[in-house]
This record gives C-alpha cells, sequence and structure tokens, in this order.
C-alpha cells in the first residue's frame, strides 16, 4: 500500500520506492519514463505557491498537472504526443506562452533514445544522446523554459545517464553544461531510480561479469533564472 502523505525533503538524496503516493493516481505509472509524483509535489511545495502558474513541456502522462491541481496551482502540460485530453500538443523547442509569465517550470526529458516515447518524427527522444544534436535540441527547450520563466523564478529538469553497448554516456553532465549557459545553479539532487527493467537478478549478474554499473539514480537539476 502506497504512503498516504509524501514526505517533504530536506537532503539531496531522494528515494522513493513506488511512482505514486496516496490513493489517487497522479499520472499513469505504467508509462514509459513516468515521473514520480514525489518529486513534482517536492518542488512545488518548496519553489510555488498556490495559485501559481507551473508549465511542464514534457508532460508524459500529466504526473504534474495532477500533482499540481491537487495542491491548487495553476498548470499547463504539453508534449509531442498528448495522451490525454488535458495535455496540449506542442513541441517544447517552441513553447507558445508570453515571456516572463510563468512561476516554475518542471520538464522530465529523454535522455537518450533508449525508451519509445511517440512515433512522432520530431521527437527529441528519437535521438541519441551519444550525438551533440541531442543537447542542441535541449538547447532550443532551454532557451524556451528561460524565455517564458518570470525574473528570479525556477526550473527543475529531471535527466539520467546512459551505459549503453558497453560505452557510458555522462548525458547529466553534458545537459548540465547547456544550462549553465541559462540559468543559476540552485542544487543538484539525487533521484534514487526503482522499477527499472534492469533492476533484474540477470541484468546484476550481467553487471558482475562484464564489469559495468546499473544505471541507479538521475540527477535532478534545480536552476534558477538570473543570467540574461
Amino acid at each position: 500500500m502506497e504512503d498516504k502523505e509524501p514526505k517533504f525533503e530536506t537532503t539531496t538524496l531522494w528515494d522513493f520506492p513506488t511512482q505514486n503516493y496516496g490513493h489517487t493516481p497522479h499520472g499513469d505509472n505504467k508509462f514509459n519514463g513516468v515521473t514520480p509524483a514525489f518529486v513534482i509535489w517536492n518542488l512545488l511545495q518548496r519553489y510555488t505557491n498556490e495559485g501559481d502558474l507551473v508549465v511542464d513541456p514534457m508532460c508524459g502522462s500529466g504526473t504534474t498537472i495532477d500533482v499540481a491541481k491537487e495542491l491548487n496551482r495553476n498548470v499547463i502540460g504539453y508534449d509531442i504526443n498528448p495522451v490525454r485530453p488535458d495535455i496540449i500538443k506542442n513541441d517544447s523547442r517552441k513553447i507558445p506562452l508570453p515571456d516572463n509569465s510563468v512561476d516554475f517550470v518542471f520538464i522530465d526529458s529523454p535522455y537518450s533514445d533508449n525508451i519509445k516515447y511517440s512515433d512522432e518524427p520530431d521527437c527529441i527522444g528519437k535521438i541519441s544522446c551519444e550525438s551533440f544534436i541531442f543537447y542542441d535540441e535541449l538547447q532550443k527547450v532551454a532557451k524556451e523554459i528561460l524565455r517564458i520563466l518570470k525574473p528570479d523564478k525556477m526550473m527543475a529538469w529531471l535527466i539520467g545517464d546512459q551505459w549503453e553497448k558497453k560505452k557510458f554516456m555522462p548525458t547529466g553532465f553534458l545537459l548540465y553544461q547547456r544550462l549553465d549557459k541559462y540559468f543559476d545553479p540552485v542544487d543538484i539532487i539525487c533521484v534514487t531510480r526503482h522499477n527499472q527493467i534492469s533492476n533484474t537478478g540477470l541484468w546484476h549478474y550481467r553487471a558482475k561479469k562484464y564489469n559495468f554499473f546499473l544505471r541507479g539514480f538521475k540527477y535532478l537539476f534545480i536552476m534558477k533564472k538570473g543570467k540574461l
């Protein structure tokens, strides 16, 4: 049974065994790459107030929408492949909102082409993180987030690294280099990963035998608009 109330996190290590809290769904825990609802709850508690406008440019199954509404925040969720009526179809590289109009942005982006997010040809999740093009496209999203955020307001970006075909890609670090051009750092959170397909006895055996590490966490970059 899931906890009735989420925990207010006070350290930079966030460990959530389940995707959801309480007894009401927040997003769809069967969705590829679903965001832990606890993450969004903690961010909104810290960096927003009731009535603030929260935007998620890659809304996925709508977790941000559900948590924000529950906390009495105004919210807009966009996605290139919307899966429910309250998500607006849109490419995150051009967000249809005025400059300086948003109080907080949360984004849980692809971190390579390892997951099938959609059949949309323009989906960033179709680009490998081994290509500089992947980071160029995410940088376009970052510039849009910068544009729509009000001065001194926060954004949070969730992303993981990749180890595939005997090659490690520090996707989080490479993205952070791009984000640092536009935002001031506030903190970096380590979000423990659970329930991924590699968390099986077979994959743990392979990790020992072939001397590699399974992905155990994602980065949560918390940053403030302020550089430009």
